[in-house]
């Protein structure tokens, strides 16, 4: 699993997801951007990551998240979760360089609000 690099930042979270708030996408094949780690951070119940070498491969990599685990998704690098239990939470952190536009555009758009 990968790690994030020491030079990135937290730079925006997701809500909390539950079975019933989940965005559709993060159930099928999606990629975190250029530049951009995600991490997985079960607040409850369990998760399953699955990852894959690139959009139409078969499965690369398959990880249990388990409550209070977090796992690491690299940058554009195709994968998916699945609920294991009905009561999982879960949260997605973004991390960028911290000097790079993304996180620069983000602190922006907060300060904005």
């Amino acid at each position: 699993m990968a790690t994030i690099p020491k030079d990135y930042v937290n730079y925006k979270s997701t809500p909390i997801f539950t079975v019933e708030n989940i965005p559709k996408m993060f159930l099928h094949h999606h990629n975190t951007r250029a530049g951009v780690y995600g991490k997985i951070c079960v607040l409850q119940g369990q998760v399953k990551f699955y990852g894959f070498s690139d959009r139409r491969s078969d499965i690369e990599q398959e990880i249990i998240i388990h409550a209070g685990d977090s796992a690491i998704s690299p940058p554009q690098y195709w994968h998916k979760v699945k609920f294991l239990t009905d009561d999982t939470q879960f949260q997605v952190c973004f991390y960028a360089q911290k000097d790079s536009q993304i996180v620069f555009d983000n602190l922006n758009e907060r300060n904005l609000k």
